[in-house]
């Protein structure tokens, strides 16, 4: 279930991507960079069902955030 990560401007490409493979006990995470320092790189996180949670929510949190930061609030009247 690999998808190359996309911009938010019509689709562009970043060039990153990012798997999902079941495990007997969980899921194997893979993301990988077509270039950091010069040389690709593919990151792998081998998590139980209680870490795999753990962490989605964490990501869920981080993106919420980078939401909240990212688009202004309309003004308060």
């Amino acid at each position: 279930m690999g998808e190359p990560g996309q911009a938010g401007d019509g689709g562009t490409e970043r060039g990153w991507s990012l798997s999902a493979t079941p495990t007997a006990d969980g899921v194997r995470l893979e993301l990988g960079l077509p270039d950091l320092s010069g040389s690709p790189v593919t990151a792998a996180l081998v998590l139980d069902r209680a870490e795999a949670r753990a962490f989605a929510r964490a990501l869920l949190a981080a993106a919420g955030d980078a939401t909240e930061r990212t688009f202004s609030h309309p003004p308060q009247d």
